[in-house]
């Protein structure tokens, strides 16, 4: 399945988007503010893209003007997700590569995700983290309606050898509802 918006096309990973992939996943600045590793070549990308990236819900976001992969989100539903989530609410995870970093990119493919995840998929609420100092992350969240609902402490990240601070945010459907629509 795919999905549109006015400049960015979502659709499934597949292994041919590994040069893309690594492209970005090679930056230190990426990864490790949305909780894995650097990537270190071609090969590991393209593991990635079948061990993680292939889950269903989530989508590599394509630049239409490009047709190169500059980014990913994912609607994490059930097990899928680390937070102990009802049958009724699913949590949402992204990141985009840093060329693309405060051109409203991301907002724009949040809001197609919030929307599949209310009118197709029926969740009532949904569910965003952030570490502490990711603030490009907060602000997309805020952007988008979602509000701060808690912090955890000293969470272990074992992708990174890591315990960070994450904050949690989270958007009802009544809420989604009475902001502004395109």
């Amino acid at each position: 399945m795919q999905l549109e918006t006015k400049r960015l096309l979502l659709r499934p990973w597949n292994e041919t988007d590994a040069e893309d992939l690594y492209a970005a996943a090679k930056n230190p600045k990426v990864g490790p503010s949305a909780g894995w590793p650097v990537h270190t070549s071609i090969e590991d990308s393209r593991e990635t893209i079948r061990t993680v990236l292939s889950a269903e819900g989530t989508y590599a976001i394509f630049l239409k003007n490009t047709g190169r992969a500059i980014g990913s989100i994912g609607l994490k539903m059930g097990d899928r997700s680390d937070l102990m989530l009802n049958e009724d609410e699913a949590e949402i995870g992204y990141w985009l590569a840093e060329p693309f970093w405060g051109e409203g990119l991301m907002p724009e493919a949040m809001q197609l995700i919030i929307k599949y995840a209310f009118t197709v998929f029926h969740k009532t609420s949904l569910w965003c983290g952030y570490f502490a100092e990711n603030s490009q992350s907060k602000r997309v969240q805020e952007k988008c309606g979602f509000r701060y609902h808690h912090t955890e402490y000293e969470k272990p990240f074992v992708l990174i050898g890591k315990k960070k601070t994450e904050h949690f945010t989270r958007l009802t459907k009544k809420e989604w509802e009475a902001l502004p629509q395109d």
